[in-house]
């Protein structure tokens, strides 16, 4: 894989409407697939599958933001995330982090 420095204002999110359902892409640094996870309603609130490529941590993110968005917009949401920077202290990957969830808030602050 290519080397990447960090660069917080890198990372993006966007969004492709399937129908009724919700494909978010969240990339940044060197671009990838890393986790892809789907979040559906069901009769017990949302629920969530998960696919990682090995030697990849990104379904620890997508997963869960896969789920916020399918609870707050009551559709079906897949999250595709693929973030990889070089050497990442783990006070970066709490950036990282961060801003991953601060781009949720803003895309669901825009959906209301």
């Amino acid at each position: 894989m290519p080397s990447e420095a960090f660069d917080p204002d890198d990372i993006t999110l966007s969004e492709t409407v399937v129908g009724q359902d919700i494909l978010l892409l969240i990339t940044g640094g060197v671009r990838h697939i890393g986790a892809a996870s789907t979040a559906y309603i069901g009769e017990n609130g949302a629920a969530a599958a998960t696919s990682a490529v090995p030697g990849h941590k990104e379904h620890t993110i997508s997963e869960s933001v896969a789920v916020k968005v399918a609870e707050t917009l009551q559709r079906t949401v897949t999250v595709v995330m693929g973030i990889h920077y070089d050497d990442l202290s783990k006070a970066q990957i709490a950036q990282v982090v961060e801003i991953v969830e601060r781009k949720v808030e803003e895309y669901l602050a825009g959906k209301k």
